[in-house]
């Protein structure tokens, strides 16, 4: 049966309604690197200077500047080697007049020394291939430093007190980096959702088992449990609920302890679509048709669970494309708002297509594309090819989704669109 148009709510107050029921979630304590991708609860103070000590940047030699004055290849400026400084080690010995301290990158700057003069500019490359050969009790320098040439100063990055990191970073490897710079293991983030997901249908199997005529295997669960990983949350895999009220009850109380509940199919109209029927007795209905193509047939409500908390249902389309722009579009979301990141959207670019794109049944057209950047500086997008919504393949070669107004029947080759990039690693 065909859904009105009219009946239908459109994609921004489909998501409006979604992200009202959700709200970041509470922060816990998480060892560093399982915080990535983590919203930070709290600011983070540094306890101390980094670095702690002046300390060189280069390998070489730790001299007084004025020693160094007017050093060429032609009238170099030797000097007493007295020590040599390995990282890790402090030298309390003051380099003095004349004198230099054979000194390796990260080592503390020893007192009286002012400039650090690299390997390369001095003769010690020339002395031989072993390392006893280029420990001398005299270098000769090549070439004059200035007072601070290749030294790493005290507190040049952090000041003791200084907030590194403020409350709600998203943790990225840097400031993964940050935090263990200063000696933390473990932090308060705010946690991620668990997002259970259900496939339902009798024609479903999972992959793996032998699959008898008439059936599928079960692509949607995988699809969208990798959509909920790669996202930031955990997701939990409840199998397959058959095409019984009984069978899809009892596995959607499996559910309600979850953060979310996502279901894929049993929203249509059809005979044996009974997740709406479902959702209707044990929870509550808000919305199941959005003017979008693919993804029309669209649930979201919520189940009671029995200590009272509402656990949000968001019920996707069968059809594996459909299901996986559905979540793209709503799912994603509803999981960076329970982690505390309101960066949701994707980049929307401007780009020429190559196809001709017809659009006439009035909803909002997400056709899979390939999008690259022209020699004219300019963005192309190619359709993947058919654009059924089983064809799965045609999300697997994509890396946006075109972005066709409701109001805009047909775009010619040529003509410009826009583009919703969902992959930005692949080169364009």
């Amino acid at each position: 049966m065909m859904f009105p148009v009219s009946s239908m709510i459109s994609v921004e107050e489909a998501r409006e309604r979604i992200l009202a029921f959700f709200s970041r979630l509470e922060p816990e304590s998480r060892p560093l690197l399982d915080t990535l991708g983590q919203v930070l609860a709290h600011g983070v103070v540094a306890p101390f200077d980094l670095p702690q000590l002046d300390n060189t940047a280069m390998d070489g030699y730790a001299v007084r500047a004025a020693d160094t004055t007017g050093a060429s290849e032609a009238s170099p400026r030797e000097l007493k080697v007295i020590a040599d400084l390995a990282a890790g080690y402090i030298l309390e010995t003051p380099v003095k007049q004349g004198e230099a301290v054979r000194i390796m990158t990260g080592a503390p700057m020893p007192p009286g020394a002012d400039a650090v003069v690299p390997f390369e500019e001095t003769d010690e490359l020339m002395r031989g291939v072993n390392e006893a050969a280029r420990k001398s009790a005299t270098v000769r320098i090549l070439k004059g430093a200035e007072v601070g040439a290749n030294i790493r100063f005290r507190a040049e990055d952090v000041t003791a007190g200084q907030t590194v990191i403020a409350a709600g970073r998203v943790l990225r490897a840097s400031e993964i980096g940050v935090l263990a710079s200063i000696g933390l293991t473990e932090v308060e983030v705010y946690r991620r959702p668990v997002v259970a997901i259900l496939s339902t249908g009798d024609e479903v199997t999972e992959p793996g088992q032998p699959l008898k005529p008439g059936r599928i295997y079960d692509a949607n669960a995988h699809s969208i449990a990798a959509l909920v990983k790669a996202y930031g949350g955990v997701p939990k895999l409840l199998g397959i609920a058959r095409d019984t009220v009984e069978d899809l009850t009892a596995k959607i109380h499996e559910a309600l302890d979850a953060d979310m509940l996502v279901t894929s199919a049993g929203v249509s109209r059809g005979d044996f679509d009974v997740v709406k029927d479902v959702l209707a007795r044990e929870g509550k209905i808000d919305f199941w048709t959005v003017r979008m193509r693919p993804g029309k047939p669209l649930a979201f409500g919520a189940f009671t669970a029995p200590n009272g908390r509402k656990v949000p249902h968001l019920g996707l389309p069968g059809n594996p494309v459909s299901s996986m722009v559905s979540f793209e579009l709503f799912g994603r979301p509803a999981i960076f708002t329970m982690l505390g990141r309101p960066d949701w959207q994707r980049p929307v670019l401007k780009a020429i297509t190559r196809d001709s794109i017809v659009n006439a049944d009035g909803r909002r057209f997400y056709a899979r594309c390939i999008v690259t950047l022209g020699d004219d500086g300019r963005y192309y997008a190619d359709l993947t090819g058919p654009q059924g919504s089983g064809i799965l393949t045609s999300m697997s070669a994509a890396n946006a989704l075109t972005v066709i107004p409701e109001d805009r029947p047909y775009a010619a080759p040529g003509d410009e669109i826009d583009v919703m990039m969902l992959d930005w690693e692949r080169p364009l």
